[in-house]
């Protein structure tokens, strides 16, 4: 029997499906491709960083535990998504060509400084994509487009890892990165020429303007998108997607510490090639975990007879927080510590694969939630849960190495596989009580007028 409150609906005709038909499908399937283009390349530059710890510390004069520091420190970069409301004020598209403007040390604080702001690109063009999807694509074909759109991106995580260490080892990590440079500025060029605004007409800031004067001043709060966060929904959902997020640090920032010197590997291309089926699995996962949860939305609202519940989306993520992400991951820990040679490493990098898999499976379905439950401010409550994301991993990554050489890799696992499972027990909760939770806090969440 299904519970009343999920029987509450919060959208219940579609009324307001001609706006997403102001795009022809080639043109939305370009807009997907271009916002996919401007998120793998500083998904690519972050990737790559990892396997070259060992050199880096090297030419740095550094250890590994301060190198790999800075991983904490440039994911704590991505906490600047808290100026998403600027997006909403002055477009999506003005947005994302001003800021690709703005992207060798020989010290580690300049290293630092760089990562940081690598990171930051990254939480951007994630943010970013995922608000101008919501914006062309009608809600049951938006979490597929959401979908391909961190697959296509996630890529870099695929790929970059692999290149980087064979750039480490055989070429040069500087070398590597006056590549992107130049690839940044043919992204950027791409962008400029072909990038469309994509939000719905009348919806953004500066179109309210009376243009009486020729400098007109506006303040924006760059704060407010952080003010959805007190939304149970959203609050809930961006915890349950850290901690299942941080499953993925826990088990790659430390590789060439665990893996490595277990097996030992030695070669920074062989360590990048490690990081392949994590990789594989977030590109595979994506899409798949996206057309799912929109089967499963059409699901239910047909058993409904049309009446749909946003928590619907967040039905199709037990497979992968339940099952996939504690187990691969707690799994690991313990094949690292008891189980050498090559069968070993042979179930690691499966455990890998099932992580990136599983997390995917979680996080796209929260992904096109947050786009659900507010489509209009879909940037920002992808920016604010990212940020609030962001400070929650850095500050627990930077405890990963020292818990690992404190109580082991087989423990440290097995507290993030337990985290793991709290996080989707906040998903069911969720998605039980879910109309309450929106009642007690209404942050401007969608209704049948202007989200379908």
């Amino acid at each position: 029997m299904v519970s009343d409150s999920e029987d509450t609906p919060l959208l219940a005709s579609t009324t307001h499906e001609a706006i997403y038909d102001r795009f022809a499908p080639g043109q939305k399937k370009w807009i997907v491709f271009v916002a996919s283009f401007a998120g793998l390349l500083p998904m690519f530059a972050h990737a790559t960083f990892v396997p070259s710890i060992p050199q880096i510390a090297k030419d740095l004069d550094s250890t590994y535990a301060v190198v790999s520091l800075t991983v904490s420190l440039s994911v704590l970069g991505s906490a600047t998504g808290a100026w998403m409301p600027i997006d909403v004020y002055v477009g999506r598209a003005l947005f994302i060509r001003r800021e690709l403007w703005c992207r060798d040390g020989s010290f580690v604080e300049d290293f630092v400084v760089l990562a940081i702001r690598a990171n930051v690109w990254m939480f951007w063009c994630l943010a970013l994509g995922a608000g101008v999807i919501g914006d062309i694509y009608k809600l049951e074909e938006r979490g597929t487009a959401i979908g391909v759109f961190f697959g296509a991106t996630l890529l870099g995580f695929a790929v970059a890892p692999l290149l980087g260490g064979i750039a480490a080892q055989y070429w040069s990590w500087r070398n590597l990165h006056y590549s992107l440079a130049a690839w940044g500025l043919l992204e950027l060029l791409l962008i400029y020429v072909s990038f469309p605004e994509t939000s719905h007409p009348g919806t953004l800031g500066i179109d309210k303007i009376t243009r009486k004067r020729w400098i007109h001043i506006t303040w924006v709060n760059p704060l407010s998108s952080l003010w959805l966060l007190r939304s149970p929904n959203i609050f809930a959902v961006m915890l349950a997607s850290t901690l299942m997020l941080f499953t993925d640090y826990v088990l790659l920032v430390p590789l060439a510490h665990t893996i490595g010197i277990r097996y030992g590997i030695t070669n920074e291309a062989i360590i990048g090639a490690c990081f392949l089926p994590n990789g594989l699995g977030n590109v595979i996962g994506a899409p798949v975990a996206g057309r799912l949860s929109d089967i499963v939305v059409r699901k239910w609202r047909e058993k409904r007879k049309g009446v749909w519940s946003p928590e619907d989306r967040l039905r199709a993520t037990w497979i992968g927080g339940l099952v996939m992400v504690p187990l691969s991951t707690g799994a690991s820990g313990l094949i690292t510590t008891y189980v050498g040679g090559p069968v070993g490493l042979c179930l690691n990098l499966l455990c890998l694969f099932m992580n990136g898999f599983g997390v995917d499976f979680v996080f796209n379905p929260i992904g096109s939630y947050n786009v659900d439950v507010a489509r209009s401010r879909s940037a920002e409550t992808t920016a604010a849960s990212s940020a609030i994301r962001s400070l929650i991993i850095a500050a627990a990554t930077s405890l990963v190495i020292p818990s690992i050489d404190n109580i082991g890799v087989a423990w440290t696992n097995i507290i993030a596989a337990i985290l793991a499972v709290i996080g989707q027990g906040l998903i069911l909760l969720t998605i039980r009580y879910g109309d309450r939770m929106r009642a007690s806090v209404d942050v401007g969440f969608s209704i049948t007028e202007n989200n379908s």
